[in-house]
Formats: C-alpha cells, sequence, structure tokens
C-alpha cells in the first residue's frame, strides 16, 4: 500500500511541475568614484538591482543615486565585456536618465544579446554615471556577486525528491525492525 501511495504521489507531483526554463539572476550593485576608472575622490554614491533573465533575454535596473559633485548627470549605461578594472563599449544605453545630481531610475531592457548575457554573468559589465566634470564617469559599480533565483518548477521537484527520500527511509527502517 505504501508503494502505491508513494508512486502516485510521485506521478501527480511530476505531472504538476513544468520543466524549469529559466534561470533568473539577480546583482546588487554599489556604485562609487573609488570605483571609476580612473578612480576619482567623488564622494557621490549609488546603489542598483540588475536582474537578468537569460531566457527572456532582459535585463532590468532598478538604480537610486545621489551627490554627484561634477554636476548632472549627463549620460548612464551599462558596459560589457572587458576583464574587470577595464573600460568597455556601451551595450545598454539608460534612456530617459535624470538631469539630475541625485535621483532614481528603473526601466526594463528587452533584446539582449546572448554574448552581452555571458558578458553580464561572467561579471565583465559594469554600471556608470556620467556628468560634465567626470565625462569618462564619476560613479561606477561592477555588476558582481550573482545570487540565482531559481524557478518554482525546480523547487517542487526538489521537494518531490525530499518526499522520496523520506517515503525509502521509512520502508528501509521497518524492513530493519522485522
Amino acid at each position: 500500500m505504501t508503494r502505491i501511495v508513494a508512486i502516485a504521489s510521485s506521478l501527480v507531483l511530476l505531472l504538476a511541475c513544468a520543466p524549469a526554463s529559466a534561470m533568473t539572476f539577480v546583482y546588487n550593485v554599489t556604485l562609487s568614484g573609488l570605483q571609476s576608472v580612473p578612480a576619482n575622490a567623488s564622494t557621490a554614491f549609488g546603489s542598483a538591482t540588475v536582474t537578468l533573465d537569460d531566457v527572456a533575454s532582459t535585463v532590468a535596473v532598478n538604480l537610486s543615486f545621489t551627490d554627484l559633485i561634477g554636476g548632472n548627470a549627463v549620460a548612464a549605461h551599462i558596459h560589457c565585456c572587458v576583464a574587470t578594472n577595464g573600460n568597455a563599449p556601451v551595450i545598454i544605453p539608460f534612456t530617459n536618465f535624470p538631469v539630475a545630481t541625485s535621483g532614481s531610475y528603473s526601466q526594463t531592457f528587452s533584446g539582449i544579446s546572448a554574448i552581452n548575457i555571458a558578458g553580464i554573468k561572467a561579471g565583465l559589465a559594469y554600471i556608470n554615471i556620467h556628468d560634465a566634470t567626470y565625462p569618462a564617469g564619476e560613479i561606477r559599480g561592477d555588476i558582481l556577486a550573482v545570487s540565482p533565483v531559481p524557478e518554482p518548477e525546480s523547487a517542487a521537484l526538489m521537494l518531490a525528491g525530499l518526499a522520496l527520500l523520506g517515503v525509502a527511509g521509512r520502508r528501509r527502517a521497518r524492513a530493519v525492525a522485522r
């Protein structure tokens, strides 16, 4: 009877779970003048959350920045794909970025190329905010420290596997007790 229940439960869980199709990567980025290339003494600060979906080919950016000392921001974007501490070409320009010394920005970009997605995942990308005093960038932050977030289907499959291990352990314990 236990075997039938275990098999039936496994089939129900497997049929209810669609195959995991994508991985979402979340990056927390800190921007400062010390990370700029070349580094500068700016006291400005920024932080961003960058969310990459490698199947939908999208990058979502939620960014805030404060106290640019070089004047209003004139441009901001993601650069990629050269080794850390180098300068790279722009791959995602931040359209409608606030022309201010402090502000916030939120946008989702689609159609990101596979090469640029691979570069971001490899830690070869960074965010840069430019102004008149610092045309090469007043504050910058490398897009590093990836935290993959599994799809719900993956979690369901993991729980199903753990349940089956529990059933198998109980069966074994009963067999040894006899």
